[in-house]
This record gives structure tokens, C-alpha cells and sequence, in this order.
């Protein structure tokens, strides 16, 4: 993380910021303290003639971005997901930031596909198509299978890319070390946390036998859906640099106009798309956490086909619960509750006062439901949700941020397609079910029975412990084997009660 090349690339980063005008609002949306500005300027102003010009017809963050490169692009994306560190103005900005450059040549791609798969691409594919689609880290092929003449999509990582990333994200913790040297007590930067993130998003994409897993796991868990599909990953042309799925053609989501010639009930997809995203988020733990129009389509049968899977959520089963509650709460207004929801799950301090957060959540709640149900937002109140929380000393959840940041973006999506349509009314029904399967005296069972396997578990290795702590401790005082009695106690008392709990499992069925 050293070298001259950080130095260079932060002035002629600076620069950019200055000549593109984007200085002031990065700072701006920072936070900055007055010796972070100060730095800040003094490596741009000086050096403006150093920095990229960018498209004038871009926001000033997008268009300093997009003049920095792919590593840049990324970051600023990476970002958008994040309006707990650079705020909502910021984030709305790179939320829609173009993700579009100039694709490298087929004849490169053709290499880099040889290379992976071990085959020249003519035993593979009869035809290979110009880019049809260049993003950040790679871009997109239409082939056809020499063995099935099936079409697929093939999708090949930038010649050098790893290379050329490693080098910024270099470049980006050198300059998160000179934040925090000039700003140790700025509250919202955390400088080094961001970079991380931002380093494991990027790496993880810069191996597609990641997002072929996650794409396989996602198809997995949805496949049971109705009116929603997947291409399939074809595995044994997939590689950590290429990536192959099967074709799938379809009118993009966010053409109404093309919707409607094709003869698509644009409230019945509105619908479909939000209950489709509560119901992976909630039900599975794992989400497409990109879901804007360029990554959905609607193919001629009616059924919703998702793309790249870059950027996936997950959320454990207890945060699940607890978000299904705080949802829940918030649909009967039973602010008291929802208040009780976070102090049992450890999320306010419990020296907080709940009647006093619970009339804290009732300001957030009321003013929305006083509103036209066709103007209420989720994605809205999720937000007011953590302001309030910040203030009663929650810390920043990253997972739900980011479900906050998708529901904000699938909110955006169904109401594009259908102007009146009432959150609330689609998504209570998939929220209810949650919250019966979850919470209810069935998932208490369940629950006792994964708890009573896992005790269980340890059946076998309990004769072994009570020898070895008999045998440490016969040549030890009385009053030491009464501390053997304590310790074996619970043992023996935990292996009894896991298995009448698996008998009694067993007993209901």
C-alpha cells in the first residue's frame, strides 16, 4: 500500500474532484471537518489542470466518477449503498450512476475465454458476438453452444482489471490513513471501514465463480416462485474469469410503453416485484441487492427474469425475525412494541427508557399513515427508523442499510410501473405469512427441535468428558470435587434435556 503512484493518483483524484466541481459535495456528504477541507483543496486546486474533465452533462459526483475510471465507478456504486456514510443526497446521486464504458475488443475477450477454459472458442461456441453490454469489471457476449446450438450469455472480466483495482483500492487506503490523520473525530466518516467494505464487495466480484455461486443459490432458493425466473449458470463454462449463463430474452422493466405492446399487466408486475423482494428477503435470508431496471425483465410468458448477482444481501434468520416484527408493529402502529422489538433484540441500549422511544417511533410512524396510502413508503420509513435509533444509540446494522437501500430502489421500480399503488396493501400479506411461520408456536417447535439436535450431538462425547474430569480431578481435595459436581451438573443435565426434547420432536412428528 505504499509506493509514489498513491501520492500520484490521490492529486490527480483531487484534481478531478476540483475541476469537476464534485470537491464540495464529496466533503459536503463527508461531514468534513475544517482540516480535512483544507487538505482536501490543497491537493486539488493547485493541480486542477492534472484532473480528468469528465461529461458536463453528469451530476458533479457521477460525472468525477465516471472521468476516474472503473475502480472509481465501482467505488461510487459501492457507495450508493451506504446512505448511513455519505448521506441520502449523495447516495441518490451514485444510486443512478452509468455504469457504461467502452468495451474492450472480441478478440480479446475470445483470448481471455481460451485461456479460462482450457479450448479454443470454436470447439465451444459457434457464434460469439461483439459486446453487447461493458460495465466496470466486465462485460457481456451473445454465444451459441456448439453442442446444444442452445444461446447463452457469456460474461468475461476486463483484460488486467484485478491488476489495475488493486492499485486504486491501494490508493484509497492510503488516502483513508491521511483522513483519519486530519479528522480522527469526524462522526460519519470511518474512513477504513468504508475502503474494506469496498475491497470485499470488489473482490468478490473479480471472481465469477462467486457470483455463478451466488446465482445458483438465488435460483435454488427461488425456484418454486411463480412468475419469477433465473438463467441458469452453465458450470462447466464458467471459470473465475468467465462467467456463462443461458439466454434470456425479455422487454426491460422500466419500458412501459414496450410493456404495454407486448400485452404485460404492469400493477400485476408492480406487485410481483415488491412481495418477490420482501418474500427472498424475509423467507431466505438472500436477496438481489441491485435491483433497479437495467437488472430486470419480463419475459413473453409474463414471468420476471432478475440479472447479475454482483451484489447480493444476506440476512441471518434473528435479524429476519426481528425486522418482520418491527415491520409488522409498524403496520398495526403498535409503536410500543416495535419499541420493545429493539430493546429485546440488543439494538437500543438498555439504558434507554422504552415509553420514550416507543413515542419517538410514534413521530416517525404517524406522520406516514396520515399520508395518501399511494404516497406511503417502506423505503421512507426505514430510514426515519434508523435516524430515530441513531439517536437512542443504536449502531449502524450494514445489512439492514443495505435492505433499506433495495427497498428504496424496488419501491422505485414497482411505482414506475403502476403511479397508485399502495405499499402497504401488497406488502402486508407476505409479512403476516413471515410472521406466523416465524414467530409462531410452530417455530417455537422448530426451533426446540434444532436446539435439541444440537445438544444431542454432543451425547456421544459426555462418557468421555466425565472420565477425563473424573481422572483430573481424584487426586484433588473434597472441596474441589464438590467444583466437579458443579461443572458435570450441567453437562448431564443439558444431554437429558436435548434428548427428551428430540423424543418429543419425534412424538408430534
Amino acid at each position: 500500500m505504499r509506493g509514489p503512484h498513491n501520492i500520484i493518483r490521490l492529486i490527480r483524484t483531487g484534481a478531478t474532484l476540483e475541476r469537476t466541481g464534485a470537491m464540495n459535495v464529496v466533503l459536503d456528504a463527508f461531514e468534513a471537518p475544517r482540516s480535512l477541507r483544507f487538505v482536501a483543496h490543497t491537493l486539488g486546486k493547485p493541480f486542477q489542470w492534472l484532473g480528468y474533465k469528465g461529461d458536463p452533462a453528469m451530476p458533479p459526483a457521477t460525472r468525477a466518477l465516471t472521468a476516474l475510471g472503473p475502480a472509481y465507478i465501482k467505488f461510487g456504486q459501492v457507495l450508493s449503498t451506504r446512505p448511513d456514510v455519505v448521506g441520502n443526497e449523495l447516495a441518490e446521486q451514485l444510486r443512478v450512476l452509468q455504469d457504461k464504458l467502452p468495451p474492450f475488443s472480441k478478440a480479446e475477450a475470445i483470448a481471455e475465454v481460451e485461456k479460462e477454459l482450457g479450448q479454443p472458442v470454436a470447439e465451444i461456441f459457434s457464434e460469439f458476438s461483439e459486446p453487447i453490454a461493458a460495465a466496470s469489471i466486465a462485460q457481456v457476449h451473445k454465444a451459441k453452444l456448439v453442442s446444444t446450438s442452445e444461446d447463452v450469455a457469456v460474461k468475461v472480466l476486463r483484460p488486467g482489471i484485478e491488476r489495475a483495482f488493486r492499485k486504486d483500492v491501494d490508493a484509497f487506503y492510503f488516502a483513508a490513513r491521511i483522513v483519519q490523520l486530519f479528522a480522527p473525530g469526524a462522526r460519519r466518516l470511518r474512513p477504513m471501514e468504508v475502503i474494506e467494505h469496498f475491497d470485499g464487495v470488489v473482490r468478490g466480484e473479480l471472481d465469477l465463480r462467486l457470483e455463478s455461486s451466488a446465482a445458483s443459490e438465488y435460483a435454488a432458493n427461488t425456484k418454486n416462485d411463480a412468475g419469477f425466473w433465473l438463467p441458469p449458470v452453465v458450470w462447466s463454462l464458467s471459470a473465475r474469469r468467465v462467467m456463462t449463463l443461458s439466454w434470456a430474452d425479455g422487454v426491460p422493466l422500466g419500458e412501459n410503453d414496450a410493456l404495454d405492446a407486448a400485452g404485460h399487466d404492469r400493477n400485476d408486475l408492480a406487485e410481483r416485484v415488491l412481495r418477490l423482494f420482501l418474500l427472498h428477503a424475509l423467507r431466505d435470508g438472500f436477496f438481489h441487492a441491485d435491483m433497479h431496471q437495467g437488472n430486470l425483465k419480463v419475459a413473453a410468458n409474463g414471468d420476471i427474469i432478475a440479472y447479475d448477482y454482483g451484489i447480493m444481501g444476506h440476512i441471518d434468520e434473528y435479524t429476519r425475525r426481528v425486522y418482520a416484527e418491527i415491520l409488522f408493529g409498524f403496520i398495526r402502529r403498535d409503536y410500543k412494541r416495535v419499541a420493545e422489538v429493539h430493546f429485546e433484540a440488543g439494538y437500543v441500549p438498555a439504558n434507554q427508557d422504552v415509553d420514550e422511544f416507543a413515542r419517538a417511533l410514534r413521530a416517525v410512524g404517524e406522520p406516514i399513515f396520515g399520508m395518501n396510502a399511494t404516497h406511503i413508503s417502506m423505503g421512507r420509513l426505514l430510514s426515519y427508523l434508523f435516524e430515530v435509533t441513531e439517536r437512542f444509540g443504536m449502531e449502524t446494522r450494514t445489512e439492514l442499510i443495505l435492505l433499506q437501500r433495495t427497498m428504496v430502489v424496488v419501491e422505485g421500480v414497482a411505482r414506475s410501473l403502476d403511479h397508485h399503488m399502495n405499499i402497504w396493501e401488497v406488502a402486508r400479506p407476505v409479512v403476516e405469512d413471515y410472521i406466523k411461520q416465524s414467530i409462531g408456536p410452530r417455530a417455537a417447535l422448530r426451533d426446540l427441535g434444532k436446539t435439541a439436535m444440537v445438544l444431542a450431538r454432543f451425547g456421544p462425547r459426555l462418557p468421555a468428558l466425565v472420565e477425563s474430569v473424573l481422572i483430573a480431578q481424584t487426586q484433588k481435595d473434597e472441596p474441589q470435587n464438590s467444583g466437579l459436581r458443579s461443572k458435570l451438573l450441567p453437562a448431564i443435565l443439558g444431554v437429558a434435556i436435548g434428548a427428551a426434547l428430540v423424543l418429543v420432536v419425534l412424538a408430534l412428528g
